[in-house]
């Protein structure tokens, strides 16, 4: 364990700041940093020592293009609800008020993220939640929206 307490303390802010200019956003880069040293703690037998600062730089990358990916296919989703929800219901909050599957604070979440163009430390100050909740109910309520979507479209 020290070992690992010693390459934390010894590449962390670097890994951040790598991060945060791969993202541009600081709770986004908080996370990978995380997750990166997560993943070093579990392989840290494996790891080449000598290969390391290129090791968590790598990695820090690849969670960064995975952040993209999923932030890409949240644009496509919502490009893909907002035109079905203005053809079917009044508006967006009466589609969400719909899917009865939804929990109110799903609700709230989506529309501060979508209508409002909030992003998530804003909602997780508005609605007196974690970042990290923010995240996985955004998540789970788009996936309750997909499957949605999929049962009503031919």
């Amino acid at each position: 364990m020290a070992e690992f307490d010693d390459l934390y303390a010894r590449y962390a802010s670097a890994v951040f700041r790598y991060a945060l200019k791969c993202v541009g956003q600081r709770a986004v880069a908080e996370d990978i940093t995380s997750e990166v040293f997560l993943s070093l703690y579990r392989h840290l037998s494996t790891v080449n020592q000598q290969r390391l600062p290129g090791w968590l730089f790598a990695a820090a990358r690849h969670r960064a293009i995975d952040y993209w990916r999923r932030a890409d296919v949240e644009e496509r989703y919502l490009r893909l609800l907002v035109p079905r929800a203005a053809a079917l219901q009044p508006s967006l909050e009466q589609w969400l008020d719909d899917v009865p599957r939804l929990k109110p604070v799903h609700r709230a979440c989506l529309i501060l993220r979508y209508v409002h163009g909030m992003d998530r430390e804003a909602i997780a100050r508005r609605l007196g939640l974690t970042v990290t909740q923010v995240k996985g109910h955004l998540q789970y309520a788009l996936k309750i929206l997909r499957r949605d979507l999929e049962e009503v479209s031919p």
